[in-house]
């Protein structure tokens, strides 16, 4: 078997399962995160910018009407190229 598992898949696998176990804890009324809410917030928030910042700057954010249809050309190529 050949398994093309992404690293997005397996990232989001991961957050999803991480998601599941916190929900069980505070069900159960264990604090997963023995922190104060306000620290939890600022956690929180920064980990939010650090992420979209990443993302922002990793992508290809085509804005231009010449950028967008680069795109489109290296679309059209790379579905051609698969074939």
């Amino acid at each position: 078997m050949n398994f093309n598992i992404t690293a997005g898949t397996l990232a989001r696998t991961a957050c999803l399962l991480l998601a599941l176990l916190n929900q069980v804890l505070c069900a159960l009324g264990k604090s997963p995160l023995p922190i104060e809410s306000e620290t939890l917030n600022q956690l929180v928030t920064s980990g939010i910018t650090v992420i979209a910042a990443l993302v922002a700057w990793w992508k290809n954010n085509s804005f231009t009407k010449e950028a967008i249809a680069a795109d489109k050309e290296y679309e059209r190529l790379r579905a051609k190229n698969s074939k």
